[in-house]
């Protein structure tokens, strides 16, 4: 039988709430990923500065019953990396949304399984009966408990995505939707879902967060995001990025995204901010406590204000401006979600060490390598508004490594010495103590430029497509110091350590 929900809260068993107290309060017990307590542009996780890389399937993992996540979560343990989105329940597709063949978030209906219990009373959207929102599945969070733990054992970090934007075709099949449940919630329009003014869905909305935060508290390796893309549904546009791009020139119906600065409206952000509460108040009861990321907006953007309760900043398709404009929050700074820029690996790879060395820690790349059958990424066929293979998740795990082996809570872009870059685009961190690490682009023979104080010093050229590494030293007198890119790169990374 599922279980019924009580509102307001609904209260852990004792016995579980027991053997997490138990945990807590263990010398030996495990810490939730954290904020570096000396660097907060940076996690802490394990005891180690940790930045956070991934390469994800379409976040359908849980709530598509024929996706095999532990091949998955093992592939991308295998390829060196340690993070993925999941979205929970809240928001799904349909097959052909966005162009996306074999779409990990849109499942078979009869392989769809989510957070709610299925009713006795016919007339679900997709087929089946609706939805009771005041009782569980425990099929669900056993399965979700289950990926988490494979996770967790995997070394793999989940973003714990609650809610998404419904883009219009996303509401018809929501379980949120009144014509979807037998919960006799008013009928409203799909853009008041995700705001206060949303018929009294809200309780039902904050019942659902605290259930995930209960069912997920004994675990580690996470963290909250309260809501995917909510400028799609809810926007203020900024400004238009790039003049020299029109409405006309870019002819493929609703592209005009990608030439305009979006944020949250008001309206979604002010529901955001309630619940970021929501899931700090829930964790005040209980023994451990994870981070609250809010996805912000497309590309760049100087915000005026974060929530207090938020620790991480997100981005989709995100410039390296990004982190700069808004590292004076000293919040971590994401990427979170790439695509709708072709198949080919190098410009994803380029997007991700331009932003990690601007000094973001977190990269994830929308993967579509992963499908039903495909949980080991292999399958580069697929048709989708992005890319994906192995070799470019192998690319991601050197950035991965080459940040790990840095003095990460000492990074800073602005210790970085970087006079000039001779016929390329550069950035960097520097540690003040004698440690620097830059990305460069540009043509063949390209220069850095730096001021160095006088010493010793090793200097490690790394290939990032092919991970190839041309180790060099010199003594410097001080002053300024040209270091020249190994032949035929046009694009390199170099970790430059003071050793005397």
């Amino acid at each position: 039988m599922p279980k019924k929900a009580s509102y307001p809260h609904s209260p852990l068993l004792p016995s579980f709430a027991l053997a997490l107290l138990l945990l807590a309060v263990s010398p030996l017990a495990a810490q939730p990923l954290a904020v570096h307590p000396q660097n907060p542009h940076y996690f802490v996780y394990g005891g180690k500065p940790t930045v956070l890389v991934g390469s994800t399937e379409h976040y359908g993992a849980v709530l598509n019953g024929e996706f095999d996540y532990r091949t998955y979560l093992r592939t991308l343990a295998q390829d060196g990396l340690n993070t993925t989105r999941l979205f929970t329940g809240a928001y799904f597709e349909v097959p052909g949304a966005f162009g996306i063949a074999n779409n990990t978030l849109a499942p078979k209906p009869d392989r769809l399984i989510l957070p709610w219990a299925r009713s006795k009373e016919p007339g679900y959207a997709l087929g089946g009966n609706k939805f009771d929102l005041s009782a569980w599945n425990g099929a669900y969070f056993d399965r979700l408990k289950d990926f988490m733990t494979e996770a967790n054992r995997q070394g793999v970090v989940v973003e714990v995505c609650l809610f998404s934007s419904y883009y219009g075709a996303g509401w018809p099949h929501s379980p949120f939707n009144a014509a979807n449940n037998v919960n006799k919630l008013p009928a409203i329009e799909p853009l008041k879902a995700n705001t206060l003014d949303n018929g009294g869905l809200l309780r039902h909305q904050e019942a659902y967060v605290r259930k995930l935060v209960q069912e997920l508290n004994g675990f580690d390796n996470l963290y909250f995001e309260i809501q995917n893309e909510p400028w799609a549904d809810l926007s203020d546009t900024v400004l238009v990025h790039n003049e020299y791009v029109s409405r006309n020139d870019l002819k493929e119906p609703g592209n005009y995204w990608k030439n305009t600065l979006q944020v949250v409206a008001r309206a979604a952000n002010d529901w955001q901010k309630h619940l970021a509460g929501v899931i700090r108040a829930e964790e005040g009861r209980l023994p451990k406590k994870h981070l609250v990321s809010q996805n912000v907006g497309n590309f760049q953007f100087p915000l005026a204000e974060v929530d207090p309760n938020v620790a991480v900043v997100n981005f989709h398709y995100a410039a390296p401006a990004a982190v700069g404009q808004n590292y004076h929050f000293n919040k971590v700074i994401g990427f979170n979600e790439t695509g709708f820029a072709g198949k080919r690996d190098e410009t994803y790879r380029r997007q991700a060490w331009r932003f990690m060395l601007a000094g973001g820690a977190l990269f994830n790349h929308l993967d579509y390598s992963f499908s039903v059958g495909s949980e080991n990424g292999r399958d580069t066929s697929y048709a989708a508004p992005g890319g994906g293979s192995p070799a470019l998740r192998k690319q991601f795990g050197l950035l991965k490594n080459f940040l790990h082996s840095l003095d990460l809570a000492g990074m800073r872009p602005q210790h970085l010495p970087l006079k000039s870059a001779r016929g390329a685009f550069a950035q960097g961190l520097g540690n003040g103590k004698g440690q620097y690490a830059l990305y460069a682009e540009g043509v063949k023979g390209f220069a850095l430029v730096l001021d160095l104080p006088a010493g010793d010093y090793a200097a490690e050229w790394l290939h990032p497509a092919t991970g190839h590494k041309t180790p060099s030293s010199f003594h410097h007198a001080g002053g300024e110091k040209v270091l020249t890119a190994p032949a035929g790169l046009t694009e390199a990374a170099v970790k430059i350590t003071k050793t005397k």
